[in-house]
């Protein structure tokens, strides 16, 4: 089967954990690593790998655009703003890991379909990713639920230098999202970096406000929610709930990573790079198609 190039722009954690996933794609290939520090691990890897790398980040794919089709942004908030603009002019399919808020704001198990005719899609956050598609379900068994709160607590160890550079951003844009996808008239949102040894897993707390709930309506909306999404994240599942209490009703989300590059208990990076992914692999799919026709 034909593959469709794809450039990863971002060498860290989340940039090396996507290429370790790309590399298995059945309809996806990588064109270009690259990002700014040539001793990296993940240009290493990538080398390693027989990958092309580039040291001059988005500046690479510049000067040979027929690298890639399809552009994964690693970096960072700010940095994605100045790429955003690159990208669009060269006609890639931009898909942004980082809490820029640039593009269509993108949860695969919502609206893949909307994103698919996007020129650059935003996945959020990882609290995003795991908590607003139960907050969706969760709305429509009560469309009047009027506020939602979200704790996401990851490791501190899984917690790179892009992710502690953009928890301002992390926070605004997980409430944005929240708010935008389901129609609840106010959310927070809170990231904990838990230094405990051992590492903790990715868990996802989530409140919502409400007097009556019909708990085996919500259980069975949140239940096919979470087999929906295990479809492209294996790892993820619903641990608690949801349970009522004063008022209160309480569901929690645990995230294992798949361990491509970085321990399991990163949930937090997995989360993300496989909604990522899966975005791609079905642009790359539906592209590919009518190529044929």
């Amino acid at each position: 089967m034909n593959k469709m190039k794809v450039g990863i722009i971002g060498t860290g954690n989340i940039g090396t954990d996507l290429l370790i996933k790309v590399s298995r794609s059945e309809y996806l290939e990588c064109g270009i690593f690259a990002g700014r520090n040539a001793d990296s691990e993940g240009i290493r890897r990538a080398r390693s790998l027989g990958i092309n790398t580039s040291t001059d980040s988005i500046r690479a794919i510049e000067e040979d655009p027929g690298c890639c089709e399809i552009v994964f942004d690693a970096t960072s908030a700010g940095v994605h703003r100045q790429n955003a603009v690159i990208l669009k002019k060269l006609g890639k399919y931009a898909i942004d890991l980082t809490p820029s808020k640039i593009g269509k704001m993108c949860v695969p198990a919502l609206n893949m379909a909307e994103c698919l005719d996007a020129d650059n899609i935003n996945l959020i956050t990882c609290g995003g990713q795991a908590a607003i598609p139960i907050i969706h379900a969760m709305m429509k068994v009560h469309p009047d639920i009027e506020y939602m709160e979200l704790v996401s607590s990851i490791s501190s160890k899984s917690a790179g230098p892009g992710t502690r550079l953009n928890i301002d951003e992390f926070t605004q844009t997980t409430r944005d999202a929240i708010e935008s996808f389901t129609g609840v008239r106010k959310a927070k949102a809170i990231i904990v970096l838990n230094p405990a040894e051992p590492p903790v897993l990715m868990h996802n707390t989530i409140y919502a406000k409400m007097a009556k709930p019909d708990l085996p309506r919500l259980r069975r909306e949140i239940s096919a929610m979470e087999n929906n999404i295990r479809k492209y994240v294996p790892g993820y599942r619903v641990t608690l709930g949801p349970v009522a209490e004063d008022g209160r009703v309480t569901t929690m989300v645990e995230v294992v990573g798949l361990g491509d590059y970085l321990p399991k208990y990163s949930g937090n990076l997995d989360i993300i790079t496989c909604a990522a992914v899966n975005m791609a692999e079905e642009f790359a799919k539906e592209n590919i198609i009518n190529r044929k026709r």
